[in-house]
């Protein structure tokens, strides 16, 4: 082995460059970030090949001389720490390792003008070799172009992937600062034609906000979204989250912001997570983009160099933050369900036209799991929630028909007036301007879900004493977290304590669960515990029974009702809230506004 020696600059930014610059999606994200700090409000990136034979970002910020060119190309040479404080970081990027990382595995030219100057200054950066700089033509702002990324580097350039995904990659990652930049024009291209162009947007934070949302993610979106507006010891949270039946089958529309910045981080996922616990399968995710501006002391930004991950001060008071913005918005909410799900029932019966899905569904089918032993005396009191209810009816037994001659008034009820009942399921309910057809069995379901889950906030969670009290062996990190915890789990029904170093023993669990694999259920907790901050297996294992109680308590598809007990439950849902989805996040009603009926049949 030869002796110790300092590696060469060029080398020292290659080896850089493999962290800040891991793909062409990387490096346009340094610099797009680099134009927001300079202040400019118009961004035009072209990306050719994926980004790996072309990336070009022009913007109009405040440019540099030929001076700050120099200066910027050299590693941790930067305009964004005056005080040299990381603790009080407000700019996007403050490292000082994007252009010289990007410059030394590519062919890099940057060309600026600052207001008022009487010319432009162009710099060439080849393999980390650094040309003079020299006067050019170019009005204010500042242009980077990056050719042949990766060059210097070929077995980077071997790991990268397909031109459509690293051009997927790209898109993404604009996206997100077109998102949390509402007041900024962004366009992307690929030199030969665009992509998509979005002009600065006007108005207050909230209505520039969701109109770019609305252009990024759709108008089903923006149509559909719950403005938050909330804060907690100097945190804020605003943003627009779904409403639970506008959901799809990834976390990909999920955006976290905090302090402008796009971020990944599991805590933030996991109250997002435990908030729409309630409302969706576990295997849906809803579409949001969440907001978060706190004191820059509260909030660590210099984890990794990619800047994407983030530590918060005091992490237990942002995920409560969340939690309960989240859930205050869907509460608001109230019955209301997403547009989307009338338009898939149109889109449906219009001639030739494939059925869609508009709300996200295809894997709503329910699982039912066997209640445990004890349970169906405490379901049989669900059982029953309408007065006379009729039994059964066979199927050819009469749609029930209207007493009297005149119908009885719609008024300004929001799901209507009944009108009839189809196929001993469905609810058909006329309002002011539509109909409304109603799932009798699933509305039923989030109301006695509903019932029950405010009953247990009134009694709390019934435990039972285990025979033999069960000792789980952990890592000591993970029985100090649970032992801390104890408090939270007791009022969920388990309570455990500290048994030594690295164990607890679970002495009562919850006695809806029934026979449940005690060291199994710790373990998940304290891995969640660790990893999202919060006891999530409890919870939903508790309300998964709590919606197999409610499922086969509601009323069933098949039963007859009377028009009593029809309008009944539409003003049962008008007044519970989350009533427009059941608890796997199927939509309970559909509502069909007239004119979009009078259009099926050409009278508009």
């Amino acid at each position: 082995m030869s002796a110790i020696r300092r590696l060469p600059e060029t080398l020292v930014n290659r080896i850089a460059a493999g962290e800040v610059v891991e793909r062409p999606a990387s490096a346009v994200k340094e610099l797009v970030e680099n134009a927001i700090d300079a202040g400019a409000t118009r961004i035009d990136v072209v990306a050719r090949d994926g980004g790996r034979t072309l990336i070009s970002v022009t913007d109009d910020g405040r440019g540099m001389t030929a001076a700050e060119l120099a200066l910027a190309i050299e590693r941790h040479a930067t305009s964004k720490l005056p005080d040299d404080d990381l603790t009080h970081i407000r700019s996007m990027g403050f490292r000082g390792e994007a252009l010289p990382s990007i410059g030394a595995v590519s062919r890099m030219t940057i060309t600026s003008r600052v207001p008022g100057g009487d010319t432009a200054w162009r710099l060439h950066v080849e393999g980390g070799r650094v040309g003079a700089a020299e006067p050019a033509a170019h009005p204010g702002g500042t242009r980077v172009e990056v050719r042949d990324l990766f060059y210097a580097t070929p077995a980077r350039l071997k790991f990268l992937r397909g031109e459509r995904s690293e051009s997927a990659a790209i898109q993404d990652v604009l996206h997100h600062l077109a998102m949390a930049w509402p007041g900024i024009a962004f366009s992307l291209g690929d030199g030969e034609r665009e992509k998509f162009r979005y002009a600065a947007e006007s108005g207050d934070l909230f209505e520039a906000r969701l109109a770019r949302l609305g252009r990024v993610m759709g108008r089903d979106f923006a149509a559909n979204a719950l403005k938050l507006d909330a804060g907690r010891e100097g945190a804020r949270l605003t943003g627009y989250a779904g409403l639970p039946t506008l959901n799809r089958g990834s976390g990909a529309h999920q955006y976290l912001f905090v302090n402008g910045r796009p971020v990944r981080d599991r805590l933030l996922m996991g109250a997002v997570r435990g908030a729409y616990a309630d409302f969706l399968a576990r295997d849906r995710y809803p579409m949001l983009a969440l907001f978060l501006d706190l004191d820059p002391q509260a909030v660590d930004v210099n984890v990794h160099p990619a800047k994407a991950e983030v530590r918060f001060q005091d992490s237990g008071t942002i995920r409560g933050l969340i939690v309960g913005g989240l859930r205050h918005a869907l509460a608001e909410a109230g019955h209301r369900a997403s547009t989307t799900v009338a338009a898939a029932a149109l889109g449906a019966v219009r001639p030739g036209a494939a059925p869609t899905t508009g709300y996200g569904g295809g894997s709503y089918a329910f699982r039912p799991s066997l209640l445990p032993r004890g349970l169906a005396e405490q379901a049989a009191g669900f059982q029953a929630p309408f007065d006379h209810m009729p039994p059964s009816a066979p199927p050819s037994a009469d749609v029930p028909t209207l007493s009297g001659d005149e119908p009885r008034p719609v008024r300004d009820y929001p799901l209507g007036a009944a009108r009839a009942q189809l196929h001993n399921t469905y609810i058909v309910a006329q309002t002011v301007d539509g109909l409304v057809v109603v799932d009798q069995h699933a509305a039923h379901e989030r109301l006695v879900y509903e019932r029950m889950k405010a009953a247990l906030a009134d009694t709390g969670v019934a435990r039972q004493g285990l025979l033999l009290p069960e000792v789980v062996e952990l890592d000591e990190a993970a029985a100090r977290r649970l032992a801390e915890r104890s408090g939270e789990l007791a009022e969920l029904g388990l309570v455990l304590e500290s048994f030594g170093e690295g164990a607890v023993v679970v002495r009562e669990a919850p006695a809806m669960l029934g026979e449940v694999d005690v060291p199994g259920l710790v373990r998940d907790l304290a891995d969640e515990l660790a990893e999202l901050g919060q006891a999530l297996s409890l919870r939903e294992r508790l309300a998964d029974v709590c919606s197999t109680m409610a499922c086969h308590g509601s009323v069933r598809a098949g039963r007859r009702l009377t028009l009593d007990e029809m309008n009944a439950l539409l003003r049962q849902m008008e007044a519970t809230p989350h009533s427009g989805q059941c608890n796997h996040g199927r939509p309970t009603y559909v509502e069909l506004k007239l004119a979009d009926i009078e259009k099926l049949f050409g009278r508009r």
